[in-house]
């Protein structure tokens, strides 16, 4: 008999991944998203519309459920009070809901943001949790109420992952993406010399996957999740300007004036690059994937390279679908702002 799984967020870039991974593996599937479904699956899946700050609508979506995945968040260029509810309390409000409900595994999808601005690498999953801005903050936060549910005696996977990318990811990488369709340089501020570590979305619903079906007493933890083949992030970007076939290049720039410059459009709301993202583009960025691969036995398939020409050409082949849209989820483009101006000298 198959199991019933429920994703938060599910209509979301990781949700739809998910759970078109789960159906090819003989899951029952549900979603709770505030936003709608509509993906061609909507016929395979049971949807519930709502908001996972209220009770009722988590109690309706979860009756019956064998299994939940906690995806859903408020992400960073959502307002502060949003992040902060959704992402602390609704998450309280999920997991208390799974615990009444004696649900089996609450699979918790976190972020390597709760590491704030690191200085040393690779990341252990041991390391100090400093959340910058009100999304790290809120996040450092639901991990800790995680925790508290694991102590009642709940399995409680907590899920670490790098900036995940793949078919419908969208957001701040479509910037990238945009600027390789129409045959541009693309600025990066730094010397691109630093290792930035990212993850396409089919390995993160691998381990996602993993933490559903292995022991409970293996899986019953937390693990960083990433790439385990990356380079520089300059060259790991310049695999998108290649796959364009214009010839153009990563433009590399001081770092202090352009993130400078970045401080100030965020600021005047010119510009969807926020602090963590400009905070630490510069700096290295990598987590140890050894625990994952030890004990859940994660074995990543795609590089950096990879997974950035993977979505891009995705984004490439779907452009129609999205070409006027802007938001402030991962499934459309972010308002570029100023920086469309910018473009045109690149």
């Amino acid at each position: 008999m198959s199991k019933t799984v429920l994703i938060t967020g599910g209509a979301g870039f990781l949700g739809i991944n998910l759970a078109r991974y789960l159906l090819e593996r003989g899951y029952a599937v549900r979603s709770l998203d505030i936003a709608p479904f509509d993906y061609p699956e909507r016929d395979r899946v049971e949807v519930h519309t709502g908001d996972i700050r209220d009770k009722a609508t988590v109690e309706r979506a979860m009756a019956g459920v064998d299994l939940v995945v906690h995806t859903a968040a408020a992400l960073p260029l959502y307002k502060p009070a949003d992040i902060f509810s959704t992402d602390i309390d609704g998450t309280r409000n999920v997991i208390q809901t799974a615990l009444t409900q004696n649900v089996e595994r609450f699979i918790h999808i976190s972020t390597t943001a709760v590491y704030g601005i690191p200085d040393h690498h690779p990341l252990l999953e041991s390391d100090p949790m400093d959340g910058v801005g009100p999304y790290g903050e809120a996040k450092v936060k639901a991990e800790q109420i995680c925790l508290s549910y694991r102590e009642q005696g709940m399995c409680v996977p907590i899920l670490r992952p790098k900036s995940f990318i793949g078919p419908e990811r969208l957001g701040i990488f479509a910037m990238l993406y945009d600027w390789a369709k129409d045959g541009k340089n693309f600025p990066l501020p730094g010397n691109g010399k630093n290792r930035y570590q990212l993850l396409d979305v089919e390995d993160l619903c691998e381990a996602i996957y993993r933490c559903a079906t292995l022991e409970r007493e293996q899986v019953n933890d937390t693990f960083n999740i990433g790439a385990k083949v990356f380079t520089t992030i300059k060259e790991d970007f310049q695999a998108v300007l290649d796959a364009a076939g214009f010839g153009k290049k990563i433009i590399t720039f001081p770092a202090a004036p352009m993130t400078a410059a970045l401080v100030v459009l965020e600021r005047l709301k010119l510009s969807p690059v926020y602090k963590w993202a400009y905070g630490t583009v510069t700096e290295d960025s990598f987590v140890s994937v050894e625990k994952a691969a030890r004990i859940l036995g994660f074995e990543p398939k795609y590089s950096n390279k990879d997974a950035l020409v993977r979505n891009y050409r995705w984004y490439i082949d779907h452009l129609s679908d999205f070409q006027n849209a802007t938001g402030v989820s991962h499934r459309v483009p972010w308002n570029q702002g100023i920086l469309k101006v910018v473009k045109v000298f690149f």
